[in-house]
């Protein structure tokens, strides 16, 4: 073999060597390349999780707000309807619709002739519609009966005190509750006498019909 060809095939050799060398430092740079990128995908699936976290988080809590707000809103509509076909346009009865009971105040002179505690047959036809109402309605639920006076002394009706009349004054209207349906184990009466005035006296002098929702 003739030193030319010898020379050229070194060189061919060397050439093939460098580009094997090459294609190696490619690969690596690849390589490298690649391992970044999973790093970097890594690193972004993370923070993706940590947000799809936080993302569940705020929509617990507003889903926990918006329940709690359609609660609300299902209460208020209640609490507005509640009126109509209750206890309202009935003579000598006012209605106060709370979110627990319903306060019903028969007006005291509507019920009872001064000093007594036999009910009038006016007070009677306003009782009927009241036991109507309960037993439709509200039936089942407790209900308390408290007499209301005035602070006159007691002069001439036989009672010991406005406390011992306002409680007559609550079971004459209990007992007629009682026979109009209401059922007597759900009703219980109490006085509060002159403890809890209002703006006058004949206002004052009242029977509380509360009745728990």
């Amino acid at each position: 073999m003739t030193t030319p060809t010898l020379m050229a095939l070194a060189l061919t050799a060397l050439g093939t060597m460098g580009c094997d060398t090459q294609k190696e430092d490619e690969v690596t740079m690849l390589r490298q390349e690649a391992t970044e990128l999973r790093a970097q995908l890594d690193e972004r699936d993370k923070a993706l999780e940590a947000a799809n976290g936080e993302l569940r988080q705020v929509n617990l809590m507003l889903r926990d707000q918006k329940e709690q707000y359609e609660t609300e809103i299902a209460n208020m509509s209640a609490a507005s309807a509640a009126p109509a076909g209750g206890f309202d346009n009935i003579e000598g009865v006012t209605a106060t619709y709370g979110p627990n009971d319903v306060t019903v105040s028969v007006e005291g002179d509507v019920l009872f002739d001064s000093g007594r505690t036999t009910l009038k047959s006016g007070a009677k036809r306003s009782l009927d519609r009241v036991a109507e109402v309960i037993n439709a309605q509200y039936n089942g639920n407790p209900v308390i009966v408290a007499g209301h006076t005035d602070s006159d002394p007691i002069r001439k009706s036989g009672h010991k005190s406005n406390h011992h009349l306002g409680f007559e004054r609550g079971y004459a209207v209990r007992d007629y509750l009682m026979k109009q349906g209401v059922d007597s184990s759900r009703i219980a009466v109490m006085s509060y006498g002159p403890d809890r005035p209002m703006g006058s006296a004949q206002t004052s002098r009242r029977v509380e019909i509360v009745v728990a929702q």
